[in-house]
């Protein structure tokens, strides 16, 4: 448990710098710290989930292309979090666009390993 709420944690943080930084990352929601702890939340519970399964079925396709496929799955994930937030807490974080969600997915997995290696 405490592994999953060190990397909700880290995954706020992240997501806060990215919300931050980039002007395609828009918080919904008052006020926007909750939107983008939410957001970070929905993250947390797809990464501990779903993600693994989806990414070792499709392993195949992201080696055949050189790795695209993966950015497509990040751009999939990040926009099931925005929406699952938005949609069950009223608050979340919209995305513009694949390209905005790829520089957001770059950013977080930067942020969230510097913060996971803080505090582990």
């Amino acid at each position: 448990m405490s592994g999953f709420l060190s990397r909700w944690l880290a995954l706020a943080v992240a997501a806060g710098v990215m919300v931050w930084l980039l002007p395609g990352m828009q918080p919904v929601g008052e006020p926007a710290l909750w939107g983008v702890v939410a957001f970070a939340l929905f993250m947390a519970l797809l990464d501990a989930s779903l993600k693994p399964v989806i990414k070792m079925v499709s392993l195949p396709l992201t080696i055949l292309t050189f790795g695209i496929f993966s950015l497509i799955l990040n751009w999939l994930f990040m926009r099931l979090a925005s929406w699952l937030a938005v949609s069950v807490f009223g608050v979340g974080v919209y995305i513009d666009g694949f390209w905005w969600s790829v520089l957001g997915s770059i950013i977080m997995a930067i942020v969230s390993g510097v913060v996971s290696s803080i505090i582990d």
